[in-house]
């Protein structure tokens, strides 16, 4: 359930993004709970930081799609008069309005579930989630609520992110261009040379928030390939960069609100991938996928829902 619109403005944003930030969890925990798995940590490390984007950072119109997602349109072509993305879900694409881009795909259900608390998409768009013939996608394809384009692999929704802000910037555009990251992009080489573009272009209404929660689908970030001192390096390519507390949404938002200065914004969201979830602690560190060993552990996983509620 979603709030009326005067229920929200009478909440402040913080306390409106906190409940929204908790219906993320909440949701995705009851998907999981349904299907017997799911990107549990993703909802975990992430809700704080889409809640703030959503509620307070970006500045986006009104979704202009369906509440309920429409079937998969088939693929785009000349003879596909039907086809669409799901950019709607973010509102119109005006030039004074914000544009959004998710870039680890996996984590689709999680803003599935942040369109769902924040009135742009119907609860009842869930129950398609990964069916056959649906855009819902487990793993968030350009058709998907809320996704503009097909991010595919880590390291590429960054780039295609940047060639719609560079567009927009020869166009003259006053909207900004707000990207979300996963610190695993950081391991693959297209990502610097992205920043290595921005620095040239000096794409300063470009925003980049980072979901730093040190894990990979293959455990822990530094058993795969250690960053070093990603702060220091992002700065070294030319970036603005701002280390906070991905769990604090004043301290998430106040870095958006500072005057462009000609380098590309990014937000290191130093996030928990169990924040909310205790018992998912255990399954460290593997945590990139939650799925059910016996019905005792799942019980275990139910029993926090009263908690997130």
């Amino acid at each position: 359930m979603t709030l009326s619109s005067s229920s929200r403005a009478a909440r402040t944003w913080q306390e409106e993004a906190g409940r929204v930030a908790r219906g993320i969890r909440r949701r995705v925990l009851e998907h999981i709970l349904r299907n017997n798995g799911g990107y549990m940590s993703q909802a975990c490390s992430s809700a704080e930081t889409l809640a703030a984007l959503y509620t307070r950072i970006m500045n986006l119109g009104p979704s202009q799609a369906p509440m309920v997602p429409l079937p998969f349109p088939g693929v785009p072509g000349p003879g596909n008069t039907g086809y669409f993305t799901g950019a709607a879900y973010n509102g119109a694409k005006r030039s004074d309005l914000d544009r959004f881009f998710l870039s680890p795909a996996h984590y689709a259900l999680v803003l599935y579930a942040a369109l769902i608390e924040t009135g742009r998409m119907a609860e009842a768009g869930l129950a398609q989630f990964n069916q056959d013939g649906a855009s819902v996608e487990m793993i968030g394809a350009e058709h998907s609520p809320g996704m503009e384009v097909m991010t595919g692999s880590l390291g590429q929704g960054l780039s295609q992110a940047l060639g719609v802000a560079l567009a927009r910037q020869r166009r003259g555009d006053t909207g900004r261009t707000w990207v979300y990251m996963s610190d695993g992009e950081f391991h693959e080489g297209q990502t610097w040379e992205a920043f290595a573009l921005m620095h040239h272009y000096q794409m300063d209404k470009v925003g980049i928030y980072v979901d730093v929660n040190g894990q990979c689908c293959d455990g822990k970030m530094e058993s795969v390939l250690e960053l070093g001192d990603l702060k220091a390096r992002l700065e070294a390519f030319g970036a603005r960069v701002f280390a906070v507390d991905g769990h604090d949404l004043d301290a998430l938002a106040a870095p958006a609100a500072l005057e462009p200065d000609g380098r590309p914004l990014v937000v290191l969201a130093l996030t928990d991938p169990a924040r909310g979830v205790e018992p998912l602690r255990k399954n460290a560190p593997k945590l990139h996928y939650l799925r059910f060993k016996n019905e005792d552990e799942r019980q275990l996983y139910a029993s926090i829902l009263s908690e997130l509620g």
